[in-house]
């Protein structure tokens, strides 16, 4: 088992001068709404009333299913690695926010089955995403049959996905995102749902990349079949045997970054249902790092729901989306933006020389 991370709740001491400059600005008491309190959340995790954001990184990991052979997708586990190719090939909705946000983007091959063909396209000088190499092995076992992964092999998988943020925390990153792509990912991420939050399995099922309802119901079918083999108890499972029961080498490697990326004291950028699975796992092994963590968007995947619940978080964005691969941080990464210009830049009451709010004002 690797060492545990260590990682604190930010320390509530600044809360005060913090909420005191923000209720400052010229504006009313609260008309910031909600980038008002992901100004405070940046300024507590950066322990800083001048907060900043350096190198902003999106990390969108790749990996393959074993079940994804045995039905639970629309599409075949080839695409996994065809899909890599569109992404070093700048070709993909991540690349397009990306770059649009200034972004910069790796993507990592975690465990893909099939060889990634060679990209096709250009992506610009400058702009082409950083492949990086940590496989575990080509895809994970087939967890209809038995654990999707070994303990060691999870145990390396957020030990890499640990090295690949500390490397970047080195490199002066301290905001990261985190998407991902799998074929038959959102088949593990409602079996970890379901085992970690104890919600009904039907109710974390969603129809993934697009299936059918006849699709929809034999992947409910498959995934029921997948739980009552490993013997768990739903809402009562351990999250390191969860993992390794039913989870993606992708997940495990996000759920090793995000702890690496909380212990660097980084913002944590966290897209839909499948990162927000890593993320509660991540929250299971150290409850503080939810205090890291800006849920952006909430899918539209039914077992996102769930998830949300059992983190306690309330996502910045709802648009419907379902696509994935980090899509939804990279759309909610302005809002951080505007919050911590905001708490930086905005004129004060008293250096704007405008008059406050009267005692007894209605």
């Amino acid at each position: 088992m690797p060492a545990a991370f260590k990682i604190a709740l930010p320390d509530s001491a600044l809360a005060p001068a913090l909420r005191e400059k923000i209720d400052q600005k010229t504006k009313p008491l609260g008309a910031l709404g909600r980038l008002e309190a992901l100004a405070m959340q940046a300024g507590l995790v950066q322990q800083d009333l001048m907060p900043e954001i350096r190198a902003p990184h999106m990390l969108v990991f790749a990996g393959d299913h074993g079940a994804a052979r045995a039905g639970v997708s629309a599409y075949p586990q080839e695409v996994t690695a065809q899909m890599v190719a569109n992404y070093l090939a700048g070709g993909a909705a991540i690349n397009v926010f990306c770059r649009l946000n200034g972004l910069a983007l790796s993507v990592v091959d975690a465990g893909v089955a099939h060889p990634i063909p060679r990209p096709h396209g250009n992506p610009g000088e400058g702009t082409a995403p950083v492949f990086i190499s940590a496989r575990i092995a080509a895809g994970t076992d087939n967890y209809l049959e038995g654990p999707a992964m070994s303990v060691e092999a999870r145990d390396l998988a957020l030990a890499r996905g640990a090295e690949i943020v500390r490397r970047l925390a080195g490199e002066g990153t301290n905001v990261l995102g985190f998407g991902e792509m799998g074929i038959g990912n959102t088949a593990s991420a409602a079996l970890l749902a379901h085992a970690l939050t104890g919600a009904p399995l039907a109710e974390c099922v969603g129809r993934g990349a697009g299936l059918s309802d006849a699709g929809l119901e034999r992947k409910r079918l498959l995934l029921s079949r997948a739980f009552a083999r490993a013997g768990l108890v739903a809402g009562e499972t351990d999250a390191r045997m969860a993992l390794a029961e039913f989870g993606g080498f992708e997940i495990a490697m996000m759920t090793g970054a995000m702890l690496a990326g909380a212990e660097a004291g980084m913002l944590l950028l966290i897209d839909g249902f499948i990162v927000s699975v890593a993320a509660l796992i991540a929250a299971r092994l150290a409850p503080a790092l939810a205090a890291y963590c800006v849920f952006c968007h909430r899918s539209a995947e039914p077992g996102h729901r769930a998830v949300l619940a059992a983190l306690g978080a309330e996502p910045l964005l709802d648009l419907e989306l379902r696509l994935g691969e980090g899509t939804g941080a990279a759309l909610a990464y302005p809002l951080l933006v505007a919050a911590v210009s905001f708490l930086r830049d905005m004129a004060s009451f008293s250096t704007a020389g405008i008059s406050g709010k009267s005692e007894g004002g209605v």
